[in-house]
């Protein structure tokens, strides 16, 4: 007698660490609501581990593409995708990719140019948390966009306690300026913080110059020429006493893995990608007289001019504020020096 094969979701979001961390409440939603099926996930492969970190994904079906577009391909195999699930746009190019392997099933949000696709109506100021469950509501799936922590890993961190720098992001128009963050690591050495500078794959160079203008050893920088392993970083952020980052994925690891954090935006509001209101986690912000959530080109080439008029001062109150339980709105609005 021939075994029927085990079914199957498959999830859709080919994006970057942080999208997939932003959609944790989502895949644990899914989790619940199919057990017994095996949950795929098409990503890039770099987030193999990640993924399995989150303990909610079987397996990692690897796929990409440029930036944040839709991959042209998806290396499916077997029988159709019992349920498949696009949590990387509103379509039409990541509906049709997923209608190629015939689901039984598709949830994705509504588009003029797939009017086969029933679901909601895409709202583009919109919390990434918020989004993708009210997606699943929307199909009587129930999910909660606070249920976003993962598991705190097993491997000892490298430097228990320390604060976290993470100068870089990617795009520059998300990097606060260099010399800030040196400003800020130098003195939050100087307040007797141990410090650590960590640096993405081509970021040695920006690490190695923040850590020397702060008067770190060249051991303090975890990272630069590759990728920190993922089990590395996530041990490093899950014993930090704080986390100093732009709006990339360190800031959602340390959302993950409730460790205080505070977060530099421009020039995307944090009310679509900033951590849950938390006392652990300080926001910087200084918008525009409109207020708008996407004031400027998230993926830009140069600084954004709101994450600019974030000053060193302000920077290092907000830490003095998570790392000594300082309860309080998010902090804003110092000048620049």
């Amino acid at each position: 007698m021939t075994a029927r094969p085990v079914p199957r979701v498959l999830v859709l979001r080919a994006l970057g660490l942080g999208d997939l961390l932003t959609a944790v409440p989502a895949l644990r939603a899914l989790r619940r609501h199919a057990p017994g099926h095996e949950l795929v996930l098409a990503a890039p492969e770099r987030l193999s581990e990640p993924a399995a970190a989150t303990g909610l994904v079987d397996r990692l079906l690897p796929t990409s593409a440029p930036g944040r577009e839709v991959p042209t391909d998806l290396p499916w195999t077997g029988p159709a995708p019992d349920l498949a699930v696009d949590l990387h746009g509103n379509g039409p190019p990541s509906h049709l990719l997923l209608q190629r392997l015939r689901p039984h099933r598709l949830l994705a949000y509504a588009h003029p140019d797939t009017p086969d696709v029933t679901g909601p109506v895409w709202r583009q100021d919109e919390h990434e948390r918020d989004r993708w469950c009210r997606l699943l509501r929307w199909y009587d799936i129930p999910a909660d966009p606070a249920d976003l922590g993962i598991p705190l890993p097993r491997t000892a961190s490298p430097a228990p306690g320390a604060v976290v720098v993470h100068p870089g992001a990617d795009a520059p128009a998300r990097c606060w300026p260099k010399e800030r963050f040196a400003a800020v690591a130098r003195e939050l050495r100087r307040c007797g913080h141990d410090v650590v500078v960590t640096a993405g794959a081509g970021e040695g160079a920006l690490a190695a110059y923040v850590a020397a203008e702060a008067g770190l050893p060249p051991g303090a920088v975890l990272g630069g020429t590759g990728e920190v392993p993922f089990h590395q970083l996530a041990a490093l952020i899950a014993e930090a006493r704080c986390v100093l980052v732009g709006d990339t994925g360190p800031a959602h690891l340390a959302t993950a893995l409730g460790t205080c954090s505070v977060v530099l935006f421009g020039p995307v509001a944090p009310r679509l990608w900033g951590p849950p209101p938390d006392s652990r986690h300080r926001v910087l912000w200084h918008p525009g007289e409109d207020d708008a959530a996407r004031p400027g080109d998230a993926h830009g080439r140069v600084p954004d001019a709101r994450l600019r008029q974030i000053g060193v001062e302000e920077v290092v109150e907000a830490v003095r504020a998570v790392t000594e339980g300082v309860t309080g709105a998010p902090v804003t609005g110092s000048s620049p020096r």
